[in-house]
């Protein structure tokens, strides 16, 4: 049986910016068709809700505080192994084409093709720029470009990007097992789009959630800070009309790859996710940051190639990707990777894969100050309930049940202390078992758990790396030997 897998995933697309998801006011056929045909995640989340460290926990299987891309503009380390080195070293084909955005250069990379890809089809952003003269490169992230009367698809790069995968699906047709990534930038500003995309949504109320008036009385400083911060630079109506009008042309270019999928390979296991969303005005905050915010963390996820027309509840995260991709590939998943398959869930909706996934967030970006600068959170999250950590500011709690805009913080209310407690301690374990590099007693000892107390040792534990498909087994402090237990006393 053929294995191929083809993974799409755009920019800045908010969960409520896709038609199947219940909102009629977005058009978005060929994304709702796929939905149809495939099963929909309600809760599922992102790592990371910044561009790069989004992408390494999806292309890694590990965390950011992990894989080393804590930020935007940080390389992966040296030792960190994509899903495309993991699958070629096994013989099966790779294709990466659009925003990587993992290699340690600015927003458009480095235009290198990374270990375990096909250099033919390699395609980031600093390639597209680079077969442009310079007056086009110019009006490429204008967004008044979109409005110019010889703007077409062909221009962007969302269509570049369509070609060179579709190309790679004709060349692949009689390949057994391929994966194929197809990133695209789109909708994330300029969000340049053709007509009839441009206007589509001129006078379009996207927005009209009750936590557009949230008052964050009771919420941490910094988002104080950086409502106040949009308050004085206000929101571009025509930008977020754009934004979507984009939305639903990104949607017609991966149409056109469908079609491509249907005719070569229709049996292929298909994934469909954004990186992150944006905040549109909820909460009174634009764009993202460090934050846990439904808006920008609970993203879309549609898989095709198991059950059709489900609904899945129950918790998913970007970080099983990778594993999934492994296991329905056949391959042994490392005991590094972090995440979990979904295999057997994507196949019969009623098998629960989590119980909780989890949030971070360090900082928004190396080459950028004008967002809050360091603002570690980590995060734990249910089907009911949301666990917030902002280390050096006030911790979050919602109950999603009957909150689900998250206006209230609850940390405080004494009837959740139980489910607060112990998610917490949930949290607290999993930043030991991931050596999350930031973990402390500050992150334990917060000012409404009175049963935890400051320890220079913290729990007490030596862990080491387990990585033993590409390296060899980490020699033990004490005797310079090969560790025998990874994790111990010390």
């Amino acid at each position: 049986m053929n294995k191929r897998v083809v993974v799409i995933m755009t920019d800045t697309t908010r969960k409520d910016m896709l038609g199947c998801y219940g909102n009629k006011k977005m058009l978005t056929p060929h994304l709702d068709r796929l939905a149809k045909e495939g099963v929909i995640y309600e809760n599922a989340y992102t790592c990371q809700p910044v561009c790069g460290p989004a992408r390494s926990a999806l292309f890694t299987g590990t965390a950011p505080h992990s894989n080393g891309v804590v930020t935007s503009c940080v390389p992966l380390g040296d030792n960190v192994k994509t899903i495309g080195q993991r699958l070629t070293d096994n013989g099966i084909a790779c294709g990466y084409i659009g925003k990587w955005h993992l290699d340690g250069g600015d927003y458009f990379g480095l235009g290198v093709c990374p270990e375990g890809w096909d250099a033919k089809y390699w395609y980031d952003m600093k390639t597209y720029l680079e077969e442009m003269p310079e007056k086009e490169r110019l009006k490429s992230r204008q967004y008044k470009t979109a409005f110019e009367p010889e703007m077409s698809a062909e221009f962007t790069y969302a269509h570049h990007c369509s070609n060179k995968a579709i190309d790679f699906l004709e060349e692949y047709k009689d390949v057994e097992d391929f994966l194929l990534v197809l990133s695209y930038d789109e909708p994330h500003g300029p969000s340049l789009c053709p007509e009839p995309f441009n206007t589509m949504y001129k006078g379009v109320e996207f927005n009209d959630s009750p936590n557009l008036e949230d008052n964050l009385a009771n919420k941490p400083l910094y988002q104080k800070l950086w409502a106040q911060a949009v308050r004085k630079k206000p929101v571009d109506k025509e930008k977020v009309e754009l934004l979507l009008g984009c939305n639903s042309f990104v949607d017609s270019e991966i149409g056109r790859v469908l079609d491509k999928i249907n005719k070569v390979a229709p049996d292929a296991l298909i994934i469909f996710t954004s990186d992150h969303g944006d905040m549109l005005g909820s909460h009174r905050l634009h764009s993202k940051s460090s934050t846990a915010y439904e808006e920008i963390t609970n993203v879309p996820l549609i898989i095709k190639g198991g059950a059709k027309g489900k609904i899945i509840n129950y918790p998913a995260s970007h970080i099983d990707i990778t594993p999934t991709i492994l296991d329905y590939m056949g391959l042994k998943i490392p005991a590094l990777l972090e995440g979990r398959s979904m295999l057997s869930q994507i196949h019969n909706p009623d098998v629960k894969i989590n119980d909780y996934v989890f949030i971070e967030f360090t900082r928004y970006e190396i080459d950028h100050d004008g967002y809050g600068g360091f603002q570690p959170m980590r995060a734990i999250v249910n089907e009911s309930f949301k666990l917030v950590i902002n280390l050096l500011d006030t911790d979050e709690f919602y109950d999603l049940d009957i909150d689900p805009f998250e206006m209230d913080n609850l940390i405080y209310h004494e009837q959740y202390n139980a489910v607060r407690n112990s998610m917490h301690d949930i949290l607290l374990a999993q930043m030991n078992k991931t050596r999350d590099l930031y973990r402390g007693y500050q992150w334990a000892t917060r000012p409404w758990r009175k049963d935890k107390s400051p320890s220079w040792v913290n729990d007490g534990f030596t862990r080491q790396r387990q990585n033993e498909e590409y390296e060899p087994r980490q020699l033990d402090y004490a005797t310079g030997l090969p560790m025998i237990h990874h994790t111990r006393r010390k």
